[in-house]
């Protein structure tokens, strides 16, 4: 079968994994389109249960038979090659298709802007659409989180454009060839999969040759590692932002407050407004940055960009205020590497002001745990009170001696309490009027988030 968007409609497209947040957007996707869903996940889910809602047969379980009929076959890398629906789909000479590549056949036939990065890609692809939608643009949208004003991941719009968040954790994102992308920031991460720095830049190189030679990449001048991707790219339009002299979106008179900020806007040389962000931090103003200097390639408005993002108020888990009791503020955040935590605390602090920065972190991955232990120490001593929990495994297999003790050792300030009763009993008792709580990880510690704030409440009843 040919492998295009066309010729999928009417088909029946089976998505292993279907409750992750990258399959459930795709599986919506595939929906809006008519083509037929299917699904299994490990367990049930509210996200399991909306896909139901809008049409797709979702099974809580894995089982061989779930793949019979389909025309297609999807999975996400943290399925294994011996799950029994892949097993299966293989021998019955299924086509089978990673969630990239799926990813590029649902957004082939419009014009995908692809937003790269190590860090802020789902900050700055939500972004991107919600500027486009204030342009009239009516962008489709495949993001790796909830944005909150529309509390969806995914959307089929009426418009050309398809914004794509491009995750480069498994090198997959080589299969989008898109028009044009963002590429926020390059550093080593994932290092189960890149093993040097190296690996990652040249894996970035990638995907950026395979952008359409009539599109454009964008990228930001004030990150090293942009800049070197950007300096070994030929026969591509370039477009650079940042604070740096000479980027072709210039910010300045930069004022960061405690939920938001604000920054003059400077597009090849001319003003063209006042960025104003409801979300706090620099790098969200970097952001920011990005999609404006993106938006007005593409040929929109400034004033009309601008006011989209102005009314932009965040995706889940970045710097998510989950609930504010007796003073006691409780927020969530997906940080999870040491640069995301270092400018997660800065505007946390700024966020706390007098009141005490209290942080509940949950390393994720063995392998990136071992690689960055002492950076992860410096960015977590920022914190009043820092509390670290057991290494949030995902698919990997524990290293021997790794454990989140590499972390606290290294520490000033740095708790290992690995009990989730434990840590909670411990921060609602001792939270005081004022003090800021952050839940901090990719992992499952986001579910302490509203056990807190309840326990707050009835602390504070």
């Amino acid at each position: 079968m040919n492998q295009s968007l066309s010729a999928l409609i009417g088909k029946r497209i089976h998505f292993i994994g279907i409750g992750g947040a990258g399959m459930s957007g795709l599986a919506r996707i595939a929906l809006s389109h008519g083509i037929t869903v299917s699904g299994s996940d490990a367990k049930d889910s509210s996200v399991v249960i909306a896909l139901s809602a809008l049409g797709a047969t979702v099974a809580t379980s894995h089982n061989a038979s779930h793949v019979d009929g389909a025309d297609l076959v999807v999975y996400s890398t943290a399925i294994s090659a011996n799950n029994p629906e892949r097993v299966r789909a293989a021998e019955l000479k299924i086509p089978i298709l990673t969630r990239a590549a799926a990813l590029a056949v649902l957004m082939s036939e419009s014009k995908s802007i692809a937003v790269a990065g190590t860090h802020g890609k789902t900050t700055t692809s939500s972004m991107l659409a919600v500027a486009l939608q204030a342009c009239g643009a009516d962008p489709s949208f495949a993001i790796g989180g909830t944005i909150t004003a529309s509390g969806s991941n995914a959307h089929r719009g009426t418009g050309e454009i398809f914004v794509a968040e491009a995750d480069e954790s498994d090198g997959s994102f080589i299969e989008y060839n898109p028009f044009a992308a963002i590429v926020t920031n390059v550093e080593h991460d994932h290092v189960d999969f890149f093993p040097t720095p190296e690996s990652v830049a040249q894996a970035f190189r990638d995907f950026v040759a395979t952008i359409k030679p009539e599109g454009f990449l964008t990228y930001c001048a004030d990150d090293a590692g942009s800049a070197a991707l950007a300096s070994t790219t030929k026969n591509l339009q370039l477009l650079s932002y940042g604070v740096s002299e000479g980027a072709d979106l210039h910010i300045d008179h930069i004022e960061l407050m405690t939920m938001g900020s604000t920054a003059r806007a400077v597009w090849k040389g001319k003003t063209v407004g006042h960025i104003e962000l409801q979300v706090p931090g620099h790098h969200n103003l970097l952001n920011a940055a990005g999609v404006l200097a993106t938006g007005l390639n593409l040929g929109f408005g400034a004033a009309e960009l601008l006011t989209g993002l102005g009314t932009f108020r965040g995706t889940g888990r970045r710097f998510e205020l989950v609930g504010t009791v007796h003073g006691v503020r409780v927020i969530d955040d997906y940080g999870h590497h040491p640069t995301e935590i270092q400018v997660t605390l800065a505007a946390a602090r700024r966020f706390a002001a007098d009141g005490r920065l209290i942080v509940i972190f949950q390393p994720h991955r063995y392998s990136r745990t071992q690689a960055f232990a002492a950076a992860f120490a410096a960015a977590l001593d920022a914190a009043d009170r820092a509390i670290l929990l057991e290494v949030y495994a995902a698919s990997e297999k524990p290293i021997e001696g790794v454990t989140a003790k590499l972390i606290t050792r290294k520490m000033k300030n740095g708790e290992y309490i690995p009990n989730f009763v434990e840590v909670t009993d411990s921060v609602i008792g001792s939270a005081q009027p004022g003090d800021v709580i952050m839940t901090l990880g990719a992992g499952d510690v986001s579910s302490l988030a509203p056990i807190i704030v309840d326990g707050l409440n009835r602390r504070f009843a």
